[in-house]
């Protein structure tokens, strides 16, 4: 079939196999081209390791370490009138790349919130792997079932304590307009903080320790993002705010339990970036717009694979990480400096639906998002007849 992009709102609903393939290979390019992680990791699991900075960090460990990895996520198969979404394709480029370099690597396709699959998981590195010696926790869902109770619970992104008026880039209009949001009851925020805060993070490890399959001295790392005053009301302040904050709770419990082993567990916060998550925060559009504008000029804009390569080799495989007061490993120092924010603050308040191209990376910014789904690579034959049926070989689930 021909595989043009359907965008429908912030989110695009197909994939295209090729595109696909070439954005894994720019990541596994940049990394071989810097070199062997020194002292990096052997047995790799990631949670949610089909896009953004799971994927990052799988084709880091796997090509800039040589580590064996176990990636687990939620990925729609194609069928031969439809796609796959474009984790699946992404996952699929993976493991082509890494099976011509002998690179062991297996896949799970479920929920990652379940005591099931966590116990698959287990068996897998209990049989082939060896004793996991990192851990990367990179999920981003709207819900969760709670696997104890049963009981599902569902996120909002919503401000606290009072309702939020901001401008925002419309992408789908492509026109500057202002968005309200009313503020978050109490039921809203611990719902949220049961989907996206550190529990299922901490579940993880503690069923891992006990099945005896983690590493003495191993890591784990979750994701976060910080950012400042222009993004605090609705990401900082807000209901995703409260979540990330409980990551800081389950590293500090995770250090704890496995403090046996000399374990650690570390939140990392990394940089503003295009995602399929941050195009549905209200003002993540315009304010990512025109932070790479910024960063583009002064030459500091990184993606996720050169966020995450830095962490690796400055944050967990480093002896001098950059850390902040509560302990995190912090890459977003150069998106947080103080002119890139000011110069960011004085653009917002320039900008209207008729200097988007002006004085915006809107361009960048939309061939970004096309990129998450194969579109938008030069090289890449939009009008050519794919197929969609891209099998994964070592999957299960």
């Amino acid at each position: 079939m021909v595989i043009q992009p359907k965008i429908r709102g912030f989110i695009c609903t197909n994939a295209h196999p090729v595109g696909c393939a070439e954005h894994v290979k720019e990541q596994i390019e940049y990394v071989k081209k810097a070199g062997p992680v020194a002292n990096g990791p052997k047995n790799v699991l990631v949670i949610g390791a089909s896009t953004g900075y799971g994927l990052a960090s799988r084709i880091t460990a796997a090509f800039g370490s040589g580590a064996k990895t176990l990636g687990i996520f939620f990925e729609k198969e194609p069928t031969e009138s439809k796609t796959a979404s474009a984790g699946w394709y992404n996952t699929a480029a993976f493991e082509q790349a890494a099976q011509a370099e002998g690179l062991w690597n297996k896949h799970i396709n479920g929920d990652a919130f379940t005591d099931e699959l966590k116990a698959q998981a287990i068996d897998i590195i209990r049989s082939e792997m060896g004793k996991i010696d990192l851990v990367v926790y990179s999920l981003a869902a709207p819900r969760r079932k709670d696997p104890v109770s049963g009981e599902i619970f569902s996120s909002v992104l919503k401000p606290i304590g009072q309702s939020y008026t901001a401008r925002t880039l419309n992408t789908s209009k492509r026109e500057i307009e202002e968005v309200s949001v009313e503020p978050a009851n109490d039921d809203e925020i611990y719902q949220t903080v049961k989907v996206m805060g550190g529990e299922d993070w901490e579940r993880w490890l503690n069923q891992l320790d006990a099945a005896g399959v983690l590493a003495d001295n191993c890591q784990t790392v979750a994701y976060t993002y910080i950012g400042k005053e222009l993004t605090w009301p609705i990401y900082g302040k807000a209901t995703i705010g409260k979540a990330k904050e409980d990551l800081d709770r389950a590293a500090a419990a995770i250090t704890a339990q496995l403090a046996g082993k000399k374990g650690k567990a570390y939140v990392a916060s990394l940089k503003a970036l295009v995602t399929q998550a941050s195009s549905a925060i209200p003002i993540m559009p315009l304010y990512i717009s025109l932070l790479y504008r910024v960063m583009k000029e002064e030459g500091t804009h990184e993606g996720c694979i050169e966020q995450i390569n830095g962490l690796f080799r400055q944050g967990l495989y480093s002896d001098t990480p950059v850390m902040d007061e509560a302990g995190r490993l912090r890459m977003d120092g150069k998106e947080l400096s103080a002119h890139i924010q000011q110069a960011v603050k004085d653009l917002w308040g320039q900008v209207t639906t008729d200097s988007i191209d002006t004085l915006t990376d809107y361009k960048g910014y939309h061939n970004e998002f096309l990129r998450l789904f194969g579109f938008g690579y030069s090289h890449v034959d939009y009008d050519a007849d794919v197929s969609p049926m891209v099998p994964l070989q070592n999957i299960t689930g």
